[in-house]
């Protein structure tokens, strides 16, 4: 990654929630690609190979839960950072951890806490580093079954994977 610090696809139905990420993430010095749901992603992963993958949960077409699930199956894709920005419920959270997703960042989010993920994402993409999961913005907490144990609180760890 020279230059820029490094490329992120943001997929979300919704173009007001893209064009928020994607100022945000331009203002840190990030290139974003955006895509408007799980099936467009996927076609826009193999054109410009990002480093990272920001998903919301709820999109046509195909949800960011099965999307990150065939990411986590595509030998090209397998080690892809995948980050969940959504309104998820406890049940979606633990669903994105059995799919293998990275990173989750509720919304309502901080602009702060975004960048934070993303930056912690990024740590993933050299590929040889333990895999960790992060979450951000669940102030409150869901309870266990998280890797070590999901408390909430920003910035928490979730545990290793893989």
């Amino acid at each position: 990654m020279s230059g820029a610090p490094g490329r992120v696809l943001v997929v979300d139905d919704s173009e007001v929630i893209r064009q928020l990420i994607r100022v945000n993430l331009e203002l840190e010095g990030f290139e974003v690609v955006t895509a408007a749901d799980g099936a467009e992603c996927l076609e826009v992963v193999r054109r410009v190979a990002p480093d990272v993958v920001t998903l919301d949960v709820m999109m046509p077409r195909l949800d960011g839960l099965r999307t990150a699930a065939r990411l986590r199956a595509a030998p090209a894709t397998r080690r892809l950072p995948i980050a969940i920005v959504s309104a998820c419920a406890p049940a979606e959270l633990r669903q994105g951890e059995s799919v293998g997703v990275d990173g989750y960042l509720g919304k309502p989010f901080d602009p702060a806490e975004l960048v934070a993920l993303v930056r912690r994402m990024m740590l993933l993409s050299g590929r040889d580093a333990p895999r960790q999961r992060f979450a951000y913005g669940f102030g409150g907490g869901f309870g266990s079954g998280f890797g070590g144990g999901f408390s909430g609180g920003f910035g928490s760890e979730l545990g290793e994977s893989g």
